[in-house]
């Protein structure tokens, strides 16, 4: 267990896209973090059924997909890239046809990369099912079973990056984000997600060492996203989404901390705390990412970036051609002004990292708390602490703090109520109990739809 008490970064000056501490080299020599900002595409299928009788649909579906990407790879001279497979639950329940298809867009991507001499690579994120009245329980039974299989599976036959967005404690935080209770978002995040995070992610990593693959990353997407979506629909305070964003990333650092080396996974905007004190490579996505759900930080979000992504994409025609060609076409161009701009000195990506930042961060506190200078001045608040629920509430208190004195010098603009959410968050983090068992003990009876046995907590 890998135990991290201060920043992998001091200074702004290191802190840019393309650039880790702690790069990932695969096999195919490609190093993620080491000074060049690659595409990584994320696609799914179109609207179908998925079983066993439409199985072969599905994999010529993917061979479809796989075979326009490389191909537009080759045509813009992308130099390499990475694809993620986002199984769907199906395909998780029945880890042979996750692994199925994993194995046909890897034949695809290597076949293209032995032909036309860039690197390309798969990462698998089998989707995470442990949700629903008939789970057993978070660590033992048959969706924990289908997703290790689905993950061993796939790492013998082609993915190299292993990821997932794992749901400890997400039907806990859904209530929480509904009633915009801080108090029960931390209990979600740095109590019960943390939890489940070093479970899965133990196992995840030991998958990784036996088969010679590499453990990447998490998401809180399902915690932190569906936040920002809400806001971003007014339907929450967008301080209440920014201030769950900062408190995902104590969640998401376990599985760094249990081994896993980056990239950390797209989705997961946290991602950028997590590389302010880990030093891993990122995936990122921004404004790419619209096809899946729109967001106020389509900018920002690059700006750290090592990987940058566009959540997901269906195979649908456009004008352009298929979906998920389009839009790998975006990422790279995206991805060729970046490097542009870093062959051209350290100063240059430095300006071109701050104008992606002062673009969205005046408008909203979501894309204030990506700012690279933000980033790791919260980051260095979390670190002072040293268990997972003081982390959880460092980093909140410290959120509240940097958005109230960017308003005050108009940095950032924020509404009347706005303001008075952060207030109401402040004073109720200030009103939590001072342990984390005080906290579970509070918590259990409050929250409808968590069964303790499930998680071991009685």
């Amino acid at each position: 267990m890998r135990i991290f008490n201060t920043t992998t970064y001091d200074s702004l000056e290191d802190f840019v896209y393309s650039k880790a501490k702690n790069p990932v080299i695969l096999k195919n020599g490609m190093v993620i973090g080491g000074g060049m900002l690659y595409p990584e595409i994320n696609f799914t299928l179109p609207t179908m059924t998925i079983n066993k009788e439409t199985m072969p649909q599905i994999l010529g579906i993917y061979k479809e997909i796989a075979t326009g990407i490389c191909q537009r790879a080759h045509e813009l001279h992308v130099p390499g890239f990475v694809a993620e497979i986002e199984t769907l639950p199906p395909m998780t329940f029945n880890p042979q046809w996750g692994i199925d298809v994993c194995s046909t867009v890897a034949d695809v991507l290597n076949s293209y990369s032995e032909k036309y001499g860039y690197k390309a690579s798969v990462r698998i994120t089998p989707n995470d099912i442990r949700e629903g009245d008939d789970l057993e329980h978070m660590w033992h039974g048959r969706h924990w079973d289908s997703i290790l299989n689905t993950f061993e599976g796939c790492a013998k036959n082609g993915a190299e990056l292993l990821a997932i967005e794992s749901v400890g404690g997400k039907e806990v935080h859904d209530e929480a984000v509904m009633f915009c209770d801080i108090s029960k978002s931390i209990f979600a995040l740095s109590v019960l997600g943390c939890k489940d995070m070093g479970k899965l992610w133990t196992e995840i990593v030991r998958i990784a060492d036996s088969t010679g693959t590499i453990a990447s990353g998490d998401t809180a997407c399902g915690f932190a996203n569906t936040a920002m979506v809400l806001a971003d629909r007014n339907y929450i305070p967008k301080t209440f989404a920014a201030v769950v964003r900062v408190v995902s990333a104590i969640r998401s650092l376990v599985a760094i901390e249990c081994g896993a080396k980056g990239p950390h996974k797209d989705c997961g905007y946290e991602g950028v705390f997590v590389k302010a004190i880990s030093g891993i490579p990122i995936s990122m996505e921004g404004k790419a990412s619209a096809c899946a759900h729109l967001s106020p930080v389509g900018n920002v979000a690059s700006c750290l970036a090592d990987l940058w992504s566009n959540e997901s994409i269906q195979h649908i025609k456009l004008l352009g051609g298929m979906a998920p060609t389009v839009c790998f076409e975006q990422l790279a161009y995206d991805c060729r002004l970046m490097n542009e701009a870093s062959s051209k000195g350290n100063d240059k990506a430095l300006f071109l990292r701050d104008c992606l930042a002062d673009s969205d961060s005046l408008y909203d506190p979501q894309a204030y708390v990506l700012r690279p200078d933000v980033v790791l001045d919260i980051s260095k608040q979390i670190m002072k602490e040293k268990t997972y629920y003081d982390r959880a509430k460092r980093g909140a208190i410290a959120t509240v703090g940097i958005l109230r004195k960017a308003y005050d010098e108009r940095t950032l603009k924020l509404d009347d109520k706005e303001l008075d959410w952060m207030d109401r968050i402040y004073d109720e983090i200030e009103d939590m109990p001072k342990t984390e068992q005080e906290l579970t003990e509070l918590m259990i009876p409050l929250c409808e739809k968590l069964n303790p046995e499930k998680y071991d907590l009685i």
